[in-house]
């Protein structure tokens, strides 16, 4: 399990999609990295962690209000990992053509996997510390690089994928100019035995299919090991670098 020792010990850690499968891990892996003095949990709904230093709380990524609110209490935050998202629902699912896409599903999609994090973005980077590491982190994906494409498809979320991409780099820029040691990265978590990739892991050959677990400690070790010469990139759970 990655120790995250390039954060200054008992600081702040935030994960946000606390709730979800990954979300979940994440959050447990870093209590028990023993790094944090502080991690808040926070989510759409409440769950629970046998973690004395897990604090839990509700936030709607989609809400500014929520976002202040939930983040009220929060100061100097060394690590922040946004893990919300949407691959598909009940009534839609990624397109296999064009002739499938749909407007509302298009936006709503947009709106959770690259608005969402952007907003928290806005939100919680100016309560990041100037000195010292600091990161900010959210979970992209493989299918959001436009040059690795090359089967089509998924047109809303490659899309929204690509649009987060390109609002974590932008905002690196702007972090670089207060937080000279600061990282904005995009993190691809593999194909997670979740809810999320549910209905779509019948075609995920052996030993690609990882548990929450897994997928989380070699996220947190691309996360400790990437610093703010990295900063705007995306990386896959093995360290690999995405192109955009």
């Amino acid at each position: 399990m990655s120790a995250l020792t390039s954060f200054e010990a008992n600081g702040t850690a935030v994960v946000i999609g606390a709730s979800g499968g990954l979300g979940h891990a994440l959050t447990e892996a870093i209590a028990k990295s023993g790094r944090f003095a502080e991690i808040f949990a926070l989510s759409r709904s409440q769950t629970a962690f046998n973690e004395p230093r897990v604090r839990t709380g509700e936030i709607d990524v989609l809400s500014e209000a929520s976002i202040t609110a939930a983040l009220a209490d929060i100061a100097s935050p060394r690590l922040v990992i946004v893990a919300t998202g949407i691959l598909h629902s009940e009534e839609n699912g990624p397109e296999k053509s064009w002739r499938h896409m749909d407007l509302s599903w298009m936006e709503e999609t947009m709106r959770i996997n690259a608005f969402g994090p952007a907003l928290v973005a806005k939100h919680v980077l100016p309560k990041m510390p100037r000195q010292g590491k600091s990161s900010f982190a959210a979970i992209s994906a493989r299918v959001g690089s436009i040059g690795d494409n090359r089967l089509g498809g998924w047109y809303s979320y490659r899309a929204s994928k690509a649009a987060l991409n390109m609002f974590l780099k932008s905002l690196s820029v702007e972090f670089a100019r207060t937080h000279k040691e600061g990282c904005i990265l995009g993190l691809h978590p593999g194909t997670v035995d979740t809810a999320l990739s549910g209905p779509f892991q019948k075609g995920v050959p052996d030993g690609k299919l990882f548990t929450p677990e897994f997928s989380a400690k070699a996220l947190l070790s691309v996360v400790d090991t990437q610093d703010a010469e990295a900063s705007g990139s995306t990386f896959a759970w093995d360290g690999t670098p995405i192109p955009f």
